[in-house]
């Protein structure tokens, strides 16, 4: 009787050993790591670790997943920085590396502070970094190259300072390095010639350097490049052809590059994005872009670039700035007129002698910024701006257009129209009043201005504006 009691006993203490582990809460050392980065939470105004508390399963907390239900493996919070108190203030927790089989860190868009956190070290699953828009700060560890198991490892949007560490070299599974919108200097390390998995290298918006490497010979999986917003000197480097099969998007822009555009560019048949914009390139845009068919966006904008402009084969090019060049377009171009998907046309300063009035855009619903300044436009915008919905702004300074301003139709969406040195004539409708910048100086403007907040640049110039800014209106009898 006793044996069966005892056997009894021992085959329930198994089921309840059973139940506890299918059901339990997660690991012990996980629970207390978790709730040691809390505390180094400062500030959580939207309560985004409200569910962080002791005693329950750290597995149901918001932002965490585990595996098999008992270890955690990733972290992920998300700020929201289109609300005032979507955030998190505090830094990360030395005590973090109790959670040790976190395999993946994704702090997006928090006001999480401090340097590079020495934790990530000491965590030997870790394989995918992703701290971005945070403020993070000092310089990146000169050893971040012992972190060899990472797949993925993101930076972008902190305040880093100082060198790239040439250790970076070690990382040699990286499929992503993104290391833009920080303030790191020097050149681009020799070494990231050896991540050969790398499809997206992302340094733009910080203060490097020297010349663009020519090491992409041993980047061929890249789909995304981006070193737009730097220091960049020199030419575009001829290893570049060599990601032709698979890149995707080319950011060079606001850089210091010199030279002719290549024209091995024409040969990118995967081509999303082109931006070279705001550099030092001269001559011509090279006949082989007309290969460019699937292009979608498009900048050339503040280059030193000259006529001819090739013959494009684009069926519905998205966004185009062809802007300060030395470029004698005529008119918009077919290829541009012919896109029932454009949102962005930016032609400024590109020898348009056009009427406006006869130019036939297969769709003008969808754009959203049209930019035309400083050509030699005659006719009327107003047909244009009347039937495009979603306009945000409009910039035509520096033509020839002649219409009834008091015609036209401000969108709710417009927040910019500029429209100086023209032929406008009328009144100055009250609906400008919402808008956050105009100029309508230097026209034919005339009439009491309707009460707005922008300064009297913005009406000077005009045939008989009255009214604040402006001088009062004269009463009649006076």
């Amino acid at each position: 009787m006793k044996l069966l009691s005892l056997l009894l006993f021992s085959m329930l203490l198994l089921i309840l050993r059973s139940f506890e582990h299918t059901s339990a809460a997660c690991h012990v050392d996980d629970h207390a790591g978790l709730l040691a980065f809390k505390s180094g939470i400062t500030h959580d105004p939207s309560g985004m670790l409200s569910s962080w508390k002791p005693g329950t399963d750290c597995c149901s907390w918001g932002g965490i997943s585990c595996l098999d239900k008992i270890r955690v493996n990733t972290i992920r919070l998300s700020g929201n920085p289109d609300k005032p108190n979507g955030y998190l203030t505090g830094s990360i927790s030395p005590s973090l590396v109790k959670v040790q089989n976190l395999d993946g860190i994704y702090f997006f868009d928090l006001n999480i502070t401090g340097r590079f956190p020495d934790v990530l070290f000491r965590l030997p699953n870790l394989k995918f970094i992703y701290i971005e828009n945070n403020k993070l700060s000092g310089p990146l560890p000169s050893d971040i190259g012992k972190m060899t198991q990472l797949y993925d490892l993101s930076l972008s949007g902190n305040q880093f300072t100082g060198l790239i560490p040439s250790s970076i070299a070690e990382l040699t599974q990286l499929g992503q390095l993104k290391l833009g919108n920080n303030l790191l200097t020097g050149p681009i390390p020799l070494g990231i010639s050896k991540l050969a998995q790398l499809s997206f290298l992302s340094l733009k918006n910080n203060k490097l350097s020297g010349t663009i490497p020519d090491f992409f010979s041993s980047l061929t999986n890249l789909r995304i490049l981006e070193l737009s917003h730097n220091k960049f000197s020199g030419k575009i480097p001829n290893s570049i052809a060599s990601l032709a099969p698979n890149l995707a998007y080319l950011e060079l822009g606001h850089n210091a590059l010199t030279g002719t555009i290549p024209s091995f560019l024409g040969k990118f048949k995967a081509l999303d994005t082109l931006d070279l914009s705001w550099n030092n390139f001269t001559e011509t845009v090279p006949k082989s872009f007309g290969n460019l068919t699937k292009i979608f966006n498009l900048d050339l904008s503040h280059n030193s670039l000259g006529d001819p402009f090739p013959v494009m084969n684009v069926k519905g090019i998205e966004s185009l700035d062809l802007s300060y060049n030395k470029f004698h377009l005529e008119k918009i171009l077919n290829w541009v007129t012919s896109s029932p998907i454009i949102y962005s046309l930016k032609l400024a300063k590109c020898g348009i002698k056009m009427n406006l009035n006869d130019w036939k855009p297969k769709e003008t619903y969808f754009y959203d910024y049209i930019d035309l300044s400083y050509n030699e436009i005659s006719g009327s915008p107003v047909w244009l701006m009347n039937k495009t919905d979603y306009l945000v702004g409009f910039w035509a300074s520096g033509n020839k257009l002649k219409f009834d301003l008091g015609s036209l139709k401000v969108a709710g969406t417009l927040k910019n129209l500029e429209l100086s040195r023209n032929l406008a004539y009328g009144k100055v409708p009250k609906s400008v009043s919402g808008l956050e910048s105009l100029n309508l100086s230097y026209n034919h403007l005339c009439g009491q201005l309707p009460s707005t907040k922008f300064p009297a640049s913005a009406f000077v110039g005009n045939d008989c504006l009255c009214g604040a800014p402006l001088p009062p209106c004269k009463v009649k009898g006076e």
